[in-house]
């Protein structure tokens, strides 16, 4: 791996902090280096302000003067009233070069910010082989600007045989601690989480985060319902109504059967993420309702494996759509 490579992965790393706090901004992450040296770093904060550059350019000071800067997204060339724009402040800063891994598709800056610097006599890079991963690290932002809604994620946590409760309703605990907290660091990831009505009446969920130092990132809770949603939580009525959730990037669907079903089956899960604990139920209730499979033809090709572990005695795999 090149040192750009290299550097650039630790500027993804960085962004990965920001994920489902920086609404409406994306996350982005920067690594200004100067003679090997690593003087500044950021990523964009809570509520979108500061950006990632500005951040590192704080950290550099008088440093970021003949730097280079690694940015995971193209620095934004619009003018707003909450803030500067980053290829402003690159430019005033004396960098002398801007490695991106992405070009930004926002039209306000969309190859303006890359313009801007060159003009100014700062070397640009477009690393075109890190443009994969930064997508994946912007994903929530980009299904926003591009496709009006927000990336979904659908969690199952199952026996071996498919089962997500006991025939009677049991399902407290199919895995283990170890996959249970894990699922707090998925919480963790995304600004809001759905629920079916079965699952709140069967459950009284509380969707929070309780995992030590991440109290404060509890996401939105949503109810999939007909029925009035209750106070602190947001009803829909449909999936397709997840596009009118505001200041939502990232949604996490977490029960029931027929909730996650009615997503599969209108083509709205982006991500797939599933713990299995070593048990069998036999007689239980299925983890899916009817997802709208005509053809078992049909049900190939459309999810690839982007990650598998073990998490105590349970297993771990995520699952994203093949494009």
């Amino acid at each position: 791996m090149s040192l750009d490579a290299r550097l650039m992965a630790a500027a993804l790393a960085l962004s990965a902090r920001g994920r489902a706090r920086t609404v409406p901004n994306p996350n982005v992450g920067c690594i200004l280096v100067r003679d090997g040296k690593v003087i500044g770093r950021g990523w964009t904060q809570a509520g979108g302000r500061p950006h990632a550059e500005a951040m590192a350019l704080e950290q550099a000071g008088e440093l970021a003067k003949g730097a280079t800067a690694y940015v995971t997204l193209e620095p934004c060339a619009h003018q707003s009233a909450r803030g500067p724009c980053c290829t402003d402040l690159l430019i005033a800063s004396g960098v002398s070069r801007v490695v991106a891994a992405l070009t930004d598709p926002d039209p306000r800056t969309s190859g303006q910010g890359f313009a801007r610097l060159r003009a100014a006599g700062i070397a640009v890079d477009l690393l075109t082989s890190a443009a994969a991963a930064a997508r994946d690290s912007l994903a929530g932002w980009l299904m926003r600007l591009e496709h009006q809604r927000p990336f979904v994620t659908l969690k199952l946590a199952t026996s071996l045989d498919g089962c997500i409760a006991r025939e009677n309703g049991e399902s407290h605990w199919i895995t283990g601690e170890a996959a249970r907290r894990h699922v707090h660091v998925e919480r963790a990831r995304h600004d809001a989480i759905l629920v079916g009505r079965g699952t709140f009446d069967a459950d009284a969920p509380r969707l929070d985060v309780r995992l030590e130092g991440l109290e404060d990132r509890a996401p939105q809770r949503i109810l999939l319902s007909h029925k009035p949603a209750p106070t602190g939580w947001t009803g829909i009525t449909s999936p397709a109504a997840i596009a009118d959730l505001p200041d939502v990037q990232y949604l996490m669907v977490e029960g029931g059967a027929e909730a996650a079903a009615a997503f599969l089956k209108v083509g709205l899960v982006d991500r797939l993420v599933l713990y299995r604990a070593p048990i069998l139920i036999g007689r239980g209730k299925a983890c899916l309702g009817d997802i709208g499979l005509t053809s078992l033809a049909d049900a190939h090709g459309q999810w690839r494996q982007i990650d598998k572990r073990t998490l105590g005695i349970d297993t771990l795999d995520v699952y994203q759509r093949a494009q």
